[in-house]
């Protein structure tokens, strides 16, 4: 009687539970609708792994095989395809803006202006190019902008385009829009694939010579030489002799260097002195600073040592403390006052890749790095009060990740009220959740919101993001996408999609390369960034074997994703 009943259920529940869980249905439940976005996913990433000539299409291939499965008949729950649709793309942008908002931030100060300058002119002239395709082609305004995020692989526009006609779709219910998701999936392939092919010709025609393009970034870098560096100076100039530490900065400024370490003549005994600390002839000295300064002290105390005792760690020792108490965050080193109260010296700052100096006047974020110098029991004393508890960093901060989503949700919704525009204007939730981002990754947080998290963290947040995004937005498009294909002749949108891509692609080239001057494989970063192509920057990286077009890229990324997002909205909202 067992036996029977096993059969049956086989037979019947079980067969029946499989066949709605991988069977194609117009009505699928929750559970079918999470395994086919999990199914897209895990497909999607198996065929971005594949290289062809040095090429794959990464995560971006998550998209194909969602359109794979929505043209074989699978759908997703209205439901959960809006929801897993926005939040993916919410966790991709505010990952992306903890992940750059620091260095973009600073570059701004150097040469990221003249990039971004570049790379937002770049956008705009796209934006030219896809309104001359709305008003002399016939396509509605929904499709042209779905063929103008696709053929500059943005995904971020095409989720703002989606929001702004959702807006118009409740003040407008008579209204029929199309879904710019569809013209997107036609026209990304080759928004993918002519950023390659333009740096891979344009290598050829500018004749490049990837070696002399490294050498002269090396020789620009160390000319600015923006980050600190610690040299051993020997005191032999007879105009510093007799004189206090502080005497030397009041010439060349109180933040010019800092010293570290003091060891006299014919001793072995190695201190961090005091300001009031009087040098002697033929003392040691080390001082960090940046190059430029730390130059112009050697040469007026004396000339530089290669005396290696006083970096001896027998009576003071160097270490790097970890900042995770929150009651020290948001204060100044000099606020912190280590020297006064422990005889320390805190003479670098490492946060988010950047290597900072030790100004009293700079504020510690959660998760910085602070390189102190002084004796081992003062060392102790500091970390007490500091945290430096690695494993603290490695546990995730929920209430910081899930409040700064909260707050780019709040500024994502404030509607901008703009004369003539139907609907108020709305950042949502591709802008609001970048800017917070890049603003509290910029200012380390807001009261109990800090914006430390670890690369790990944050590289499974993007991709997940782009992943959830990519595949529900895929599924959805293919459930009609031969359809529509042949409908909207499809042969033709991609040729219009590769004018968006190619046209503003090689003015900004031959600007960049011509006039500007930008050396090439930075040139090739900012091609990838703006047009926000993960997959031609990690063909550069690999085909030019160089990080330098991942620096250019992340320089730009953050202001080019919110222009492209502010772009597609005000092409929805002027001429819908």
């Amino acid at each position: 009687m067992l036996s029977t009943f096993v059969y049956h259920y086989f037979q019947s529940d079980m067969i029946k539970s499989l066949q709605n869980l991988f069977l194609p249905s117009h009505s699928p439940d929750l559970t079918q609708s999470i395994f086919v976005v999990l199914f897209a996913i895990s497909l999607g990433i198996f065929i971005g792994r594949i290289k062809i000539k040095g090429v794959s299409l990464g995560i971006s291939a998550v998209m194909f095989s969602g359109l794979l499965l929505g043209h074989l008949g699978y759908s997703l729950n209205e439901d959960t395809l809006k929801f897993l649709r926005e939040f993916g793309l919410i966790l991709f942008v505010y990952g992306i803006g903890i992940q750059v908002g620091p260095s973009f931030f600073s570059s701004l100060k150097k040469e990221g202006l003249k990039f971004n300058i570049l790379s937002v002119s770049t956008v705009i002239l796209g934006g030219l190019v896809a309104f001359l395709i709305f008003k002399y082609s016939g396509l509605t305004i929904e499709n042209t902008v779905g063929l103008m995020s696709g053929a500059v692989t943005n995904t971020p526009g095409l989720g703002a385009a989606k929001s702004a006609l959702q807006e118009l779709q409740e003040h407008f219910p008579d209204r029929t829009f199309s879904d710019p998701a569809i013209a997107y999936a036609i026209a990304y392939p080759f928004g993918v694939f002519g950023i390659i092919v333009v740096i891979i010709l344009s290598k050829k025609l500018f004749r490049i010579d990837i070696e002399k393009e490294n050498e002269n970034f090396e020789i620009k870098a160390r000319q600015k030489m923006a980050f600190p560096i610690y040299k051993k100076c020997r005191v032999t100039s007879p105009e510093a002799i007799g004189k206090s530490l502080k005497d030397i900065l009041e010439i060349f400024g109180e933040d010019a260097v800092i010293f570290s370490r003091l060891k006299h003549s014919g001793t072995h005994g190695v201190f961090s002195p005091s300001l009031d600390t009087i040098i002697q002839e033929r003392d040691v000295l080390v001082m960090v600073g940046y190059k430029e300064n730390v130059d112009k002290v050697i040469s007026f105390i004396g000339r530089e040592s290669t005396d290696n005792m006083i970096e001896s760690e027998e009576d003071i020792m160097s270490k790097t403390l970890i900042v995770t108490k929150n009651d020290i965050v948001h204060k100044s080193l000099e606020e912190l006052d280590l020297f006064n109260r422990y005889d320390l010296k805190v003479t670098r700052i490492y946060r988010s890749g950047m290597e900072l100096l030790a100004k009293p006047s700079l504020e510690l974020f959660f998760g910085d790095k602070i390189h102190v110098v002084g004796n081992k029991h003062s060392i102790q004393q500091a970390e007490r009060l500091i945290g430096n508890s690695e494993k603290k960093l490695l546990e995730p901060d929920f209430l910081s990740l899930f409040g700064g989503l909260i707050l780019g949700l709040l500024v994502g919704s404030i509607p901008l009220f703009v004369p003539s525009f139907p609907v108020p204007v709305k950042l949502g939730f591709a802008a609001g959740p970048l800017i917070v981002a890049l603003l509290l990754s910029r200012y380390g947080g807001v009261g109990m919101i800090h914006t430390y998290i670890n690369h790990g963290a944050i590289y499974f947040m993007k991709d997940l993001g782009i992943c959830l995004f990519f595949a529900t937005v895929g599924i959805h498009a293919g459930h009609d996408f031969y359809a529509n294909f042949v409908k909207y002749n499809g042969w033709m949108w991609i040729g219009l999609g590769s004018l968006i891509t190619v046209v503003p692609l090689l003015i900004m080239l031959i600007v960049g390369r011509v006039f500007m001057k930008i050396n090439y494989l930075q040139l090739v970063g900012l091609m990838s960034g703006t047009y926000t192509d993960p997959a031609a920057l990690s063909f550069s990286n690999s085909y030019f074997n160089s990080d330098i077009p991942t620096q250019a890229y992340a320089s730009v990324y953050p202001l080019v994703t919110i222009t492209r997002i502010l772009m597609a909205q005000l092409l929805i909202l002027l001429f819908f």
